[in-house]
């Protein structure tokens, strides 16, 4: 502090609020600065809605699609879910190929922006878990999607 003192009050108060600024030029620096918090793996789920007999991924699905995959970054290669949904307003074969085929669409975004196919495992649902429940025959966006989650390893 004697070198503040040397220098004046204003800089003394300088000194008081950041210390590093004020320090002799024989004193080592601080080593006991703390570490940025460590990443954690945001495990979702993310969900892509997909339009009505529709697989193919809109904009607003790859937005959702990359923050999953920025996401992913963070999970040390996790195991990745896809659940592939259908509305109601198909029969239940039509309603469980759509699950099927909408899960290869997110499956191929993912696989194509650099996630390992090995990690994703993929089951489809067609109409037997909406999101939204609804009478056979209604159509309802919310039950059109695909739900994205992963695992943090074990390792933590």
């Amino acid at each position: 502090m004697k070198i503040a003192w040397r220098m004046g009050i204003a800089t003394l108060a300088g000194c008081l609020a950041v210390p590093a600024l004020c320090r002799d030029s024989n004193e080592a620096p601080a080593t006991n600065v703390a570490s940025p918090p460590a990443a954690t793996c945001s495990a979702g789920p993310y969900i892509v809605f997909f339009e009505r007999d529709k697989t193919a991924i809109t904009p607003e699905a790859a937005t959702i699609l990359d923050s999953a995959i920025a996401a992913y970054d963070k999970c040390d290669n996790a195991p990745i879910t896809l659940a592939g949904h259908a509305d109601r307003s198909g029969s239940d074969k039509l309603n469980m190929s759509l699950s099927r085929r909408r899960n290869a669409s997110v499956r191929a975004y993912l696989t194509g922006h650099g996630v390992a196919g090995a990690a994703i495992i993929s089951q489809a649902f067609g109409e037997t878990a909406p999101r939204v429940p609804t009478s056979d025959g209604v159509s309802e966006a919310q039950n059109r999607r695909v739900e994205i989650t992963f695992a943090p390893s074990s390792g933590g």
